[in-house]
């Protein structure tokens, strides 16, 4: 009898230990799809955070149980590699497997935040809105910082000396969307955009038109920052850059009225007359050429019909009031277009 026990010994061992295995399997299975719920979208996974200190918080929350934190401890010492959790904000859904929930604490994949520049929009406008940015260390906190950021060669042209910082600045950024995960710097954010327009900007530059009557890239951006502020019309700047281009040829005012209102110091919503006689420098109906600087951030399309203007006889335009505008070779038929469109006669 004893023999024939033994002999059945190693089976039964086997046996026990396939079970326990398949029981722990089973266990471990069952504590890794346990459920956990987030109370926000995004989740900040401090430094220094554990698997086990993540459990036992859950544990506080009701959310899991002790036997599931002790099954998970276990389970780590076995699987080490899935304590290597990585430090960051992470976006989170409501509901998530603790296995998913470990794995994406793993990913290092944190939340991607975003800031858009505006083309059309000054530095002040952008200035604001990076006020509000969640996540981002402020460490910009005037214009001063920010001029510091600056990096202009001097063969491009000496940036505007009015006296005021976000004047000098302006135009020096490029329009678009920028991510950053938390704990990123304004700083950052800002000397992206800034090598981004000098990018956009020399390569406009190099495809400039032989004849232009700019003289260096800083030029050509202010012009494409008049255009950007006449027309939102991409398929109608290259012949509204046409119009300034003329008239610099001609050696006549621009007189566009974006640059009139740029330089006020208030604005009621409509230009005056008096507005039009303000001698502030950058009214180009009291100055000949361009004004001292850019009026605005500029887009591609803007720096594209800046460098390559159509050629044109145009020397007005006025707006049909649907965002398009009526083209006109002299005074006379510019001011029978302002009577239809503006005037209403």
């Amino acid at each position: 009898m004893l023999k024939r026990v033994l002999a059945w010994l190693p089976l039964l061992v086997v046996l026990i230990i396939v079970l326990l295995y398949s029981g722990w399997q089973q266990l471990t299975t069952t504590t890794l799809a346990k459920t956990v719920t987030f109370s926000d979208s995004l989740y900040t996974l401090k430094a220094g955070t554990s698997v086990r200190s993540l459990c036992r918080d859950w544990q506080n929350q009701q959310q899991l149980t002790a036997i599931d934190c002790y099954v998970l401890k276990l389970y780590v010492k076995q699987q080490p590699q899935i304590a290597q959790l990585q430090q960051g904000v992470y976006r989170v859904p409501s509901q998530s497997s603790l296995s998913e929930a470990l794995a994406l604490f793993r990913s290092g994949k944190v939340a991607q935040f975003s800031v858009t520049l505006i083309e059309g929009e000054t530095l002040a406008q952008s200035w604001q809105r990076f006020a509000d940015l969640p996540y981002l260390i402020q460490d910009i906190d005037s214009s001063d910082k920010l001029a510091e950021l600056i990096s202009w060669p001097e063969a491009w042209g000496t940036l505007a000396q009015t006296g005021r910082v976000e004047q000098e600045l302006e135009g020096l950024f490029y329009p678009d969307t920028y991510f950053y995960t938390a704990n990123s710097k304004a700083s950052d954010i800002w000397r992206r955009a800034h090598q981004a327009l000098k990018t956009e900007l020399e390569r406009y530059w190099q495809q400039r038109q032989s004849t232009l009557p700019l003289q260096n890239p800083y030029e050509l951006l202010i012009m494409a920052s008049i255009i950007e502020k006449e027309s939102g019309l991409a398929s109608e700047r290259a012949l509204v850059s046409s119009v300034f281009i003329n008239r610099i040829q001609s050696n006549m005012r621009l007189q566009t009225d974006p640059t009139v209102i740029y330089g006020l110091t208030e604005y009621s919503g409509r230009i005056t007359r008096a507005n039009l006689r303000d001698p502030h420098r950058y009214n180009t109906y009291r100055h000949h050429g361009l004004p001292p600087g850019p009026i605005s951030l500029v887009s591609r399309s803007a720096l594209i019909a800046a460098a390559q203007p159509e050629i044109s006889d145009y020397f007005y335009f006025v707006s049909r009031g649907d965002g398009s505008h009526v083209f006109s070779q002299s005074l006379e038929q510019h001011n029978a277009a302002v009577k239809k469109y503006i005037l209403g006669k």
